[in-house]
């Protein structure tokens, strides 16, 4: 049959894995590769960027501000990507954010320590569209970068069902462990590498995410057995 682009693949486990080995990878890679900087979260940089202005350490706050501000422009073009390119037929918009991330990630592979700044701005850009282009599996909101999300309706769907024995909630709440877990194994993976492969460690991460493109060139009889 014909291979075609299936937008659902983007919220079949396949997919959610490789994007979520991706996620977690990357965040112990900026951290132990590229200052101790989480790209992912921006909560831990937007505390650490108030503390070094409060300290009056201006050039290390640069190093929490950059990386920010290149989160919220990723985001916001993320969401222009999707305007502009939603009615292509031969790719599909969330396919165009995977290209750019593949891109952007590969070429961070191979910037020097001297430009951990510039690294960490393009992880973060990158980190940003893909929250916002991949955020459904299985009829739930997700996130694939971060766990706090995550963790609250884990926990929260768990209280449900044991409130009202209903197992759709008890299923809802072991897939969100799940995505959980798998962050912890892709940062689990990423300190490892970063020590033997140290900055070409991010290039694992474009690989994950060249999968999840793929992924999305599936046969349609094969469909079922995927999502």
């Amino acid at each position: 049959m014909r291979v075609r682009i299936n937008a659902k693949m983007s919220e079949s486990m396949a997919f959610v894995v490789c994007l979520t080995l991706a996620g977690g990878l990357q965040d112990a890679y900026s951290y132990n590769c590229r200052g101790k900087v989480f790209v992912n979260g921006q909560t831990g940089n937007i505390v650490l960027l108030g503390q070094n202005l409060a300290e009056g350490n201006w050039i290390r706050a640069l190093d929490y501000l950059v990386p920010l501000l290149a989160f919220i422009t990723g985001i916001y073009l993320a969401v222009r990507i999707q305007h502009r390119c939603q009615e292509f037929k031969k790719i599909h918009w969330k396919q165009i954010i995977l290209m750019i991330q593949i891109l952007l990630l590969t070429a961070v592979g191979f910037m020097p320590e001297s430009l951990n700044m510039t690294a960490n701005a393009v992880m973060s850009f990158t980190c940003a569209m893909q929250v916002n282009a991949f955020r459904e599996f299985r009829g739930l909101s997700y996130a694939t970068t971060m766990c706090i999300g995550n963790m609250r309706s884990a926990t929260e769907m768990l209280c449900k069902y044991h409130v009202t024995g209903d197992k759709t909630l008890k299923r809802k709440s072991q897939y969100y462990y799940f995505i959980v877990f798998i962050f912890a194994v892709g940062a689990a993976i990423g300190a490892v590498l970063s020590r033997y492969m140290g900055n070409h460690t991010i290039w694992i991460t474009a690989g994950l995410l060249a999968v999840g493109f793929i992924l999305m060139f599936i046969k349609s009889d094969i469909q079922k057995e995927c999502c």
